[in-house]
């Protein structure tokens, strides 16, 4: 529990509720409601360890932020989440009722355990150590089955790792939703390309093909596939690219479909700061999103 004050509000609530829920408790030293409440909402606050914080406001001594709040009687709490209010309720609560307004808005335990997983894991790979990341995200995946991002960041980890065996196992339980999540159709494009590039013939016999014949677009894709399986990204794109300038609609857009795939393969996460401004966007990246909107719309 923390005590706010108009110097700190900025740190302790508005920055901190971009990462946590925070919940705001405005209260006064003379205020009964507020002596009976406030000690349920600490308890719960060590009970749901971590998954929201709680800060207090003395609406006497800080009546510049209960007025910015629009507080008319005490105690009154409110729930912010990145950055603004959600929700909130007035008057003293019992533990239940208090549980039962959080459980509608925080992260189930699950859910902060497998958040945290993925935190570790992306540390792990800032570290080049993608065993341990390899490890956090099987435990985010096995902790909250339902985070389809923790379940992409580990098949794509598996999938660079070479490891196509179990990146076909992890991805099984999410495959139907493919057809639906630009991330999940964009690792099934890249394992039917793994699967693709063993059974076909060698890289060479598609440069022979298309030698002969610059609109074998049948061969160019192929090619493209073959460089997706060995993950070269760009020359992958560059090929595709080939194919959209010369017919834009071949095989019912494949070319474009294949080449957002890959855009959506290497484009690193691009996660919250603390004062919820977001990273701009991966050089490369933006480069062949021109590229494609340039051919696209030629």
């Amino acid at each position: 529990m923390i005590d706010v004050t108009v110097e700190n509000f900025e740190s302790e609530v508005i920055a901190a509720s971009m990462q946590t829920p925070v919940l705001v408790d405005f209260w006064a030293p003379w205020c009964g409601p507020c002596k009976t409440l406030g000690p349920i909402l600490e308890k719960v606050e060590t009970e749901y360890a971590g998954r929201f914080k709680l800060v207090k406001i003395d609406s006497d001594q800080q009546q510049e932020l209960a007025g910015a709040f629009g507080i008319r009687s005490i105690p009154t709490c409110i729930l912010m989440k990145n950055g603004q209010p959600v929700d909130g309720f007035m008057g003293a609560q019992t533990e239940s009722q208090v549980k039962a307004f959080l459980d509608k808005h925080v992260p189930s335990a699950e859910e902060t355990q497998a958040q945290d997983d993925v935190a570790d894991a992306q540390e792990a790979l800032a570290s080049e150590d993608a065993e341990s990341a390899l490890e956090r995200y099987q435990h985010a995946v096995a902790t909250d089955p339902a985070n389809d991002d923790a379940r992409y960041d580990y098949v794509k980890l598996l999938l660079q790792q070479g490891r196509e065996d179990d990146a076909k196992v992890a991805f099984a339980p999410v495959i139907a939703k493919a057809e639906t999540s630009r991330k999940l159709s964009a690792l099934k494009a890249w394992m039917d390309a793994l699967d693709f590039s063993a059974q076909s013939g060698a890289m060479a016999d598609f440069d022979a093909r298309i030698a002969a014949n610059k609109r074998d677009f049948e061969a160019r894709m192929g090619r493209a596939r073959k460089l997706l399986a060995g993950q070269k990204w760009t020359e992958a794109m560059d090929e595709l690219l080939d194919i959209l300038m010369r017919d834009k609609d071949w095989s019912e857009g494949a070319a474009r479909k294949l080449y957002v795939a890959i855009l959506e393969l290497i484009e690193p996460p691009r996660v919250k700061v603390a004062d919820g401004q977001i990273p701009p966007e991966d050089p490369t990246v933006a480069t062949y999103r021109r590229r494609l909107s340039s051919v696209v719309l030629s």
